[in-house]
């Protein structure tokens, strides 16, 4: 299991597109993950035969774990490289030898490549020649048969997966001082969490447990499905929905929030919307109010600059960007993500018309990438769409301020002396009061709703 997004230590298989026996070549997607960020197709690096798949479909696995393996083509690396890439005693060099017609499987990430490029022989694991046990076991899959067994040694490094050590970084444990439960001696999750209980910085500790809590998702899957009669109904947290709850309330427990309301006719922008869906530049593109919120938002960034900005509590500093990354909450059926349009400051109305179409598809599709839910300076929530009139929206994690932007209804309203029927909405901002005071997120969403009341702002504030 690859690492597919910056900081992710595991995925759930959502999918197989191949099964044991299939044909499959260098580059062919054969099985489609979901990640905490998104749905990932992932591809195969070699040519050969599926010789097994090591996880079935629903499956949540660790990044380094082995999930396929595949017998590559006659013609590959010459079999005498092997003992070099994974080094064995010597009775196990002989081995690959007895691996029929010249196939042997290979893993996902480890094995001989399908082609004569000579690999780098890899380095010694001790001057013993001992060999850890998860090498061992890439060793038993490439030669076809079982390994002697391997007694524990005592290594220079200690054994653990790379989410283990990801996570032992993160709570500032030190693994040479962890005591193993693992088999063969490797280091697991709760080992790093039974080390972190009694270190000094209280924040870290909790902050890891809401991570720890979902893992027995293997024995919540089987509560599942409803029984006849049945009153209650679990369903693992993982993927998407887990790494959401995670930031939500990393967020709501980190920043302090504020939030302020502004109601608004938006009449003008209603018939403006009209006007662009039969513009002929505009053809082609999905027009609706969404979109002149977004503009109207981002010209109240250039005119309140501070707005788009982050805190760094490590270096207590407030870090100022100079462009905007506008991220628009989408809810898919996985769970709520909030993929961003990469400088949407420099996009005129069609190029953002553009980007909000892609990027609305691609996420009912299932199908955004880690790469777009990263770097978002400043974010949109349209709850509008469920006829909800506002809410107090949380914090996306890294930003200082979201918009909320609630249902457009037909009210009676104030008009130049009248009582008449408009299109009203209700807007609301939540910021960050540790670098956004009340002042700056009243200009803001000041602007959004002057521009939203009168779009003529778009041209005269340009």
């Amino acid at each position: 299991m690859p690492d597919v997004g910056e900081g992710l230590t595991e995925a759930e298989i959502l999918k197989w597109y191949v099964q044991p026996g299939d044909t499959v070549t260098d580059g062919q997607v054969v099985c489609e993950v979901e990640t905490a960020k998104a749905a990932v197709e992932l591809p195969i690096p070699y040519d050969g035969v599926v010789h097994e798949l090591r996880f079935p479909e629903g499956t949540t696995v660790d990044v380094g774990e082995v999930i396929i393996s595949v017998n590559v083509a006659p013609g590959g690396a010459a079999e005498p490289e092997a003992p070099a890439q994974e080094p064995v005693a010597a009775p196990a060099a002989e081995e690959p030898e007895a691996e029929p017609e010249g196939r042997q499987p290979v893993l996902v990430g480890y094995g001989v490549a399908a082609t004569s490029t000579k690999r780098r022989p890899r380095k010694q694991a001790a001057a013993t020649g001992a060999v850890p046990a998860a090498q061992a076991a890439v060793q038993t899959e490439l030669n076809g048969h079982a390994p002697a067994p391997v007694a524990p040694v005592p290594e220079a490094r200690p054994l653990a997966k790379p989410p283990v050590r990801k996570l032992a970084k993160d709570l500032g444990v030190d693994l040479a001082t962890v005591t193993p439960t693992g088999p063969d001696g490797i280091i697991t999750r709760d080992d790093v969490h039974r080390a972190a209980a009694p270190a000094p910085a209280p924040a870290a500790a909790p902050a890891a447990v809401p991570a720890q809590a979902p893992q027995p998702e293997p024995q919540a899957e089987p509560l599942a499905p409803v029984a006849a009669g049945a009153r209650e109904t679990r369903i693992p947290v993982k993927g998407v929905r887990k790494a959401t709850a995670q930031a939500m309330v990393g967020s709501a427990f980190t920043a302090p929030h504020v939030t302020e309301f502004v109601t608004v006719d938006v009449t003008r922008t209603m018939k403006l919307v009209e006007e662009l869906k039969s513009d002929k530049d505009m053809a082609g593109l999905r027009v609706n109010p969404l979109l002149l919120v977004a503009k109207a938002l981002l010209v109240a960034v250039r005119r309140n600059p501070d707005i788009n900005a982050s805190w760094d509590e490590a270096a207590q500093e407030i870090v100022l960007k100079h462009y905007v990354n506008l991220g628009i909450a989408a809810a898919t059926p996985r769970g709520l993500i909030v993929p961003n349009i990469k400088d949407a400051h420099a996009k005129t109305l069609p190029e953002l018309a553009a980007a909000l179409g892609d990027l609305v598809a691609t996420a009912r599709e299932g199908r955004t990438t880690p790469a777009a839910m990263q770097g978002g300076t400043i974010t949109i929530t349209n709850v509008g769409v469920f006829g909800v009139d506002t809410g107090t929206p949380i914090l996306n994690s890294g930003e200082s301020a979201i918009l909320a932007v609630g249902a457009i209804k037909l009210q009676p309203w104030v008009h130049k002396g009248k009582i008449k029927p408009r299109q009203v909405t209700t807007l609301a901002l939540s910021f960050d009061h540790r670098l956004v005071d009340g002042e700056l997120g009243s200009k803001v969403l000041a602007d959004v709703a002057a521009v939203l009341e009168n779009p003529k702002r778009l041209i005269t504030w340009a």
